[in-house]
């Protein structure tokens, strides 16, 4: 690679790192086409609305989108297409982090922290739940460019720092932490380089927002992305107050090798000005791994980047030193997480090699999903609109049908969250939701998907007052059931009554 990022560190002629690199590639394109054939929540929602953007929708505008716009636009390169080029694009975007990773542990101590460093992060980004580390969405995509960005303010770099920066906040809103990221690792006497920073961090944001108000979806984007996403981190799910500790505390058990190393480096590292840099570091990213309090996976993977540093350090200072008490724990916390996460990957391509469905209860939905999908393909009609009633926007990428409106699932509707509406039915705010579905009953979708009324009676499709003269027009021409060993049909299809028939 060229350009900002640098020369890599000189080493001896070796196979060694061929080797390498052959096998960390090889790893995570393996474990990236295990899950080949199944589309995980949240990377299904941006696939879906980067469809629509095919289709010639405008985000915001002529679709609901309640994230940063980088994300859909990402996956209008690849066609938004699901299967083998979302997975391959995963796979690249890994190896990215761990090149990034590589570079970033040897410029600041050597290769051999290097080589830790993109061998924990490959490591840790295959070995953990499937739904943290396999889906393409916004806290994984954001994880390069976070990478880059303080890289790039260590080695001096402002301007490019604050691009990658801002892209991290056109791709997730708590790319602002990595920006804060950049100024603890730019030096503070450097007035004109902070300056740079933040002319970076403005200057694809202004591109964009200048793109959204030429398009007359400004608007539309300040409610989708900040109003509803403020009302969301206001208004956590109900659980038990301890529940998000404990999600925290398991995550730091399963990543306790990353702990390892980190507090040796803490303990060993002589360069108190990077010691302190990199433990504000970690502490940013937890800030904004916390917001709201809920602690799932995907958002405690914003302190990998800061971590994997760290830990490089103190790995290779035990490796170094040959302390056996210390090589004794990093291989325990290594063997955990491979042996709980490992063979499910064996078994996932086991199961695509002999044509075999995949019998997970994690993927239930997503079985219900295609099979709904099949069936909707075979009725649809040439011009036909799609909505859904639920959290199905896996729906959307297997059928790719354009949507009727703006509205195309039932959060905006009913104003609960789909992290929940499975469970409760307490909106966030009542009269946007009524605001909302008169916009919904000014539309007439060809088919209607309903996947959420069998799971949530009280969240049912016909018991909404102001849909009830609306959906009286559709009639049912299909159910969908995971197929395998799960619950009974949860999905049901409708569609135009005097549409139903040829």
């Amino acid at each position: 690679m060229c350009g900002p990022i640098g020369a890599l560190p000189p080493t001896r002629t070796s196979i060694y790192p061929v080797t390498f690199w052959a096998g960390l590639s090889l790893l995570l394109l393996a474990s990236r086409l295990a899950h080949l054939n199944i589309l995980w929540a949240d990377e299904d929602y941006h696939l879906a609305v980067a469809i629509q953007t095919l289709h010639g929708k405008m985000l915001y505008r002529d679709i609901w989108y309640d994230k940063p716009p980088l994300s859909a636009l990402l996956f209008m390169l690849f066609g938004a297409w699901p299967g083998w080029p979302l997975r391959l694009v995963s796979t690249l975007l890994e190896i990215g982090g761990c090149v990034v990773a590589y570079r970033f542990a040897s410029a600041l101590w050597t290769r051999y922290e290097g080589f830790a460093a993109a061998g924990l992060y490959a490591f840790f980004h295959v070995f953990y739940f499937a739904h943290a580390v396999i889906p393409v969405e916004p806290d994984t995509l954001m994880m390069l460019p976070h990478m880059l960005a303080v890289y790039w303010a260590w080695q001096k770099k402002p301007l490019w720092s604050g691009v990658m920066a801002g892209i991290a906040f056109l791709l997730n809103t708590k790319g602002a932490f990595v920006l804060a990221a950049c100024f603890v690792f730019y030096p503070a006497s450097y007035t004109a380089g902070w300056l740079a920073l933040l002319a970076g961090f403005v200057l694809p944001n202004a591109v964009a927002g200048a793109w959204l108000f030429s398009q007359g979806a400004f608007p539309d984007y300040v409610n989708q992305v900040w109003r509803w996403g403020f009302l969301y981190a206001a208004s956590p799910q109900p659980e038990p107050p301890f529940a998000a500790l404990f999600r925290l505390f398991g995550w730091f058990g399963f990543h306790a090798a990353l702990v390892t190393g980190t507090i040796v480096s803490a303990i060993m590292l002589r360069d108190r000005s990077l010691r302190f840099k990199l433990i504000a570091w970690f502490g940013i990213s937890f800030m904004a791994a916390a917001i709201g309090w809920r602690m799932p996976p995907r958002y405690l993977d914003q302190m990998i980047p800061a971590l994997i540093l760290m830990a490089a350090f103190g790995v290779v200072a035990i490796l170094r030193r040959k302390q056996s008490i210390g090589i004794v724990i990093l291989a325990a916390a290594l063997l955990v997480p491979l042996i709980r996460f490992g063979p499910r990957y064996a078994q996932l391509i086991a199961e695509d090699l002999h044509g075999q469905g995949h019998d997970w209860s994690d993927t239930t939905m997503d079985r219900e999903s295609r099979t709904a999908a099949e069936l909707v393909n075979r009725a649809a009609r040439p011009g036909d609109t799609v909505f859904i009633w639920g959290y199905r926007p896996n729906i959307v990428a297997y059928t790719r049908l354009p949507i009727a409106g703006q509205m195309w699932d039932s959060q905006p509707i009913t104003m609960v969250p789909a992290d929940r509406h499975l469970r409760v039915n307490d909106p966030l705010d009542s009269e946007w939701a009524r605001e909302n579905r008169q916009a919904l009953i000014r539309t007439t979708p060809s088919i209607i998907v309903d996947g959420l009324s069998a799971y949530n009676p009280e969240l049912d499709i016909r018991k909404v007052p102001e849909l009830s003269g609306w959906f009286a027009r559709y009639c049912q021409i299909g159910e969908a059931a995971s197929g395998m060993s799960g619950p009974p049909a949860g999905v049901r299809i409708y569609r135009l009554c005097e549409q139903r028939y040829p």
